[in-house]
C-alpha cells in the first residue's frame, strides 16, 4: 500500500482549488480503501462540502473514486438523491494525495452527468471552460486533453463501463454504510 494511504475509515478532506491557486470546494470525507481502479472515498448524509460563500451539506451519502495512475477526473457516485443525480465527474488536473488525510486536485469545469430522469447523461458547465480558459489560459495541450477525455467518459458514463456502472458505485456505497458514520467530523468537535 502507498504510504500516503490512511486505513480504510480515517476521515480526512478532498480539496479541489481553480486553475490560479484559488480556493474551490473542499469535502469532510472518509477513506474507504482501494480497488485495481484506484481509492475510494465516502461522505455519508449530513457531511459538509465547502467553497467561498456556499456550503452545502450532502442530503445523501456518495462515494468519489480517485483513479489509480490518473491525475484529470474523480469519480462521484450519489446514492438515491433528491435531484435525480447518480454520477458526477469532475474532469481535473493534478489530483493528488498530499498526505494521508488529504487529496488535492484543480478543478476544470467540464462535468460529465448521468441522472436518473429524461435528462440522462451530458457534459455540463461549457460555459465555465469557455470562460476560465480564457481568463486562466489554460495550455491548449491541456484543453485538447481533457475535452477529448470528457467526450470519451461522457460514452462510458452512457454505456455504464466500469466504474461507471451502478454496481461498482452500489458496492462502495455499502462499504460507507458499514461504517455507520450519521455526524459530521465538523460538528464532533
Amino acid at each position: 500500500m502507498n504510504e500516503l494511504r490512511p486505513e480504510p475509515g480515517t476521515v480526512m478532506t478532498m480539496q479541489w482549488r481553480k486553475w490560479d491557486g484559488s480556493a474551490h470546494w473542499r469535502s469532510d470525507c472518509v477513506y474507504l480503501g482501494s480497488d485495481q481502479r484506484g481509492d475510494w472515498l465516502g461522505q455519508p448524509s449530513g457531511w459538509t462540502s465547502t467553497r467561498p460563500g456556499y456550503e452545502f451539506v450532502a442530503e445523501t451519502p456518495n462515494v468519489a473514486l480517485i483513479p489509480s495512475g490518473r491525475t484529470d477526473y474523480a469519480l462521484t457516485v450519489h446514492d438515491d438523491h433528491p435531484r435525480d443525480l447518480r454520477i458526477y465527474i469532475d474532469l481535473a488536473w493534478d489530483v493528488r494525495w498530499e498526505s494521508a488525510e488529504l487529496v488535492t486536485g484543480i478543478d476544470m469545469d467540464l462535468d460529465v452527468v448521468r441522472r436518473v430522469n429524461d435528462q440522462g447523461t451530458y457534459v455540463d458547465d461549457r460555459d465555465e471552460w469557455a470562460e476560465h480558459s480564457a481568463r486562466y489560459g489554460y495550455p491548449a495541450d491541456v484543453m485538447t486533453h481533457l475535452e477529448a477525455l470528457t467526450l470519451e467518459l461522457e460514452g462510458q458514463v452512457r454505456a455504464q463501463h466500469p466504474p461507471f456502472d451502478d454496481a461498482t458505485g452500489d458496492a462502495w456505497l455499502e462499504r460507507l454504510e458499514t461504517l455507520g458514520l450519521n455526524v459530521g467530523p465538523r460538528a464532533e468537535q
